[in-house]
């Protein structure tokens, strides 16, 4: 049988609360910071492909110079091999702004027997993987509220750096201020909060017109349901108990609504134009990580 229990304090004072979670989360970022190095190591992917003529300084190919274009784009050093003029094109290079929020509440220390690590945990490793494969694209990325954007070999060690800040003030889902709408988010949570308040929150994120992926971190034993007889069940965020006589009775009902929880958060993010992931802690962080690459990259993929 699988313990239903969240461990989780009940009634305590929310300052020395709030001060043992950041420096809980500070005492294991060496070790998600290093999974992740070692994950975006293994995927090595990258993410935009921009491989095509435009604006910028790498060069891509000589062309041959067509009629009417301006003089000063022939490189005369190739076109002195030759008997005609030739254009040197240079790699097009638009770098987007990614904004990274990783959901740090309560609800994401749960972990069950069925999972290979905890939400919390996992969500940090794809943040952190995701952030290092964008800056090998060429994107700048940022934590959501807390640094600026930027674009550098060393962007998991910067942004662990920063994380254990964010879990001062950890949300089920940031509220604003809304990024510019050039801008990309990337949100990765349970988002186990009423869906009017997710769309609320959601709205005003993206009412400037930004675009992202959403990605939902849920532990195995969320999704299969699957205690029997008496459960105690325990809320992470407010320590709420509640015990059940025949949790195995409530479970067709539980997937039910979970399954039109889930539909209901993925209608809202393709209404904007957003992609989203349902994703569990029973498969290994390089498999998901990859499925979340092609999407960022536009590649179809699961989600």
């Amino acid at each position: 049988m699988i313990d239903a229990r969240l461990i989780a304090p009940v009634g305590d004072r929310l300052g020395p609360r709030i001060e043992a979670e950041a420096a809980g989360v500070a005492t294991v970022l060496p070790r998600l910071a290093l999974e992740a190095r070692q994950v975006a190591a293994q995927v090595a992917l990258g993410i935009h492909g921009r491989r095509r003529a435009g604006l910028g300084e790498t060069f891509w190919q000589f062309r041959p110079f067509n009629s009417g274009e301006p003089a000063d784009r022939i490189d005369w050093r190739r076109s002195a091999r030759d008997d005609r003029l030739y254009v040197r094109e240079r790699e097009w290079e638009s770098a987007s702004t990614y904004w990274l929020w990783i959901d740090l509440s309560r609800s994401m220390d749960f972990t069950s027997s069925l999972a290979l690590a905890s939400k919390r945990d996992r969500a940090i490793v794809l943040g952190l993987a995701l952030a290092d494969l964008l800056v090998r694209s060429g994107e700048r990325v940022g934590l959501l509220g807390r640094t600026a954007p930027i674009l550098s070999r060393s962007i998991i060690g910067r942004l662990a750096d920063a994380l254990p800040a964010t879990a001062s003030a950890a949300t089920d889902m940031p509220d604003g201020p809304a990024p510019g709408p050039r801008d990309r988010l990337l949100l990765i949570g349970d988002f186990i909060l009423a869906h009017a308040e997710f769309e609320h929150r959601f709205r005003r994120l993206t009412d400037r017109g930004s675009g992202g992926l959403a990605v939902q971190i849920r532990d195995p034993v969320e999704t299969l349901f699957p205690f029997r007889g008496e459960t105690e069940f325990l809320g992470p965020e407010d320590g709420t108990r509640w015990r059940v006589g025949a949790a195995d009775d409530m479970a067709e009902a539980y997937r039910h609504r979970l399954e039109a929880h889930e539909a209901s958060l993925r209608q809202t993010c393709q209404h904007r134009g957003w992609r989203f992931s349902a994703m569990t802690t029973d498969r290994p962080a390089s498999e998901m990580v990859l499925q979340l690459a092609m999407q960022l990259s536009g590649t179809p993929g699961r989600g």
